[in-house]
């Protein structure tokens, strides 16, 4: 089976960390992908400990997402987070509403800002990228999308795909994973409830009970560049319950 991780964000309003992680262990999750939320306040020692808490539950921490003003404004801070924990890949996750380019060749000029972002990082052997949500799948007056736009000014960037997103946004994910499969290195693994349901939790579900088709993705993908598969939901009621089903779902495909 493929070896699946959990984006530790799905799991913030149930903690303590620790026993998320010896439930993920126990569920059969062979990693987690860290956000600024866990280590952006930490110092050495909370992230020592943090790395012996991983290593307790044979668990690694092979993705992180870092936000842009730390990458831009900190990147030695972001450097020695990912090297206490054994961070190989970082992702830029999100930009704010209010600090998005409106035109094409304002989210260009943005691809270029991130792949200068992330050389520290590529000089340092670690991959660096982009995370989508669904506003750069919706269409520029040029005809062109923001998620291209950011591609082409960043031609070094990999992406993260989040492909619950890029559906949310309109797009077909399987016509970006043909076009772009080379630049997917990971992938969030995430589900949409059919229409009307779970509204308490935006609509989202557990990985194999919505109605994306993850058979025909996770098909499609082994012929791309990914090398990590990370279940996330933004807004569960229940982490119990995600972190069980969705590993059971996944090992299905």
């Amino acid at each position: 089976m493929t070896k699946l991780g959990f984006q530790l964000y799905s799991a913030r309003n149930f903690p303590p960390l620790s026993e998320v992680l010896k439930k993920l262990a126990a569920a059969g999750y062979s990693h987690v992908e860290g956000f600024g939320g866990i280590y952006g306040t930490l110092d050495d020692a909370g992230l020592n400990a943090l790395r012996s808490d991983l290593d307790a539950n044979n668990l690694t921490m092979p993705t992180g997402h870092f936000g842009l003003d730390m990458l831009e404004g900190e990147p030695q801070k972001a450097l020695n987070i990912a090297n206490i924990l054994g961070i190989k890949a970082i992702y830029c996750p999100y930009l704010l509403p209010d600090q998005r380019p409106s035109d094409a060749a304002g989210w260009f000029a943005f691809g270029k800002r991130l792949q200068e972002a992330g050389k520290p990082f590529k000089d340092a052997g670690i991959s660096f990228g982009w995370h989508n949500h669904d506003f750069e799948f919706k269409t520029l007056d040029d005809g062109s999308t923001p998620q291209e736009q950011i591609l082409s000014g960043g031609p070094d960037l990999e992406w993260e795909a989040d492909i619950a997103w890029i559906i949310r946004g309109g797009a077909d994910p399987l016509a970006w994973i043909e076009s772009y499969g080379k630049r997917i290195t990971a992938v969030h693994v995430k589900d949409i409830a059919p229409a009307g349901e779970n509204t308490d939790e935006d609509g989202w579900s557990d990985v194999g009970h919505g109605n994306v088709d993850w058979k025909a993705l996770v098909e499609a993908l082994r012929k791309t560049a990914v090398k990590y598969y990370v279940v996330e939901h933004d807004n569960p009621n229940d982490a119990d319950r995600l972190i069980t089903r969705s590993i059971a779902s996944f090992k299905t495909y």
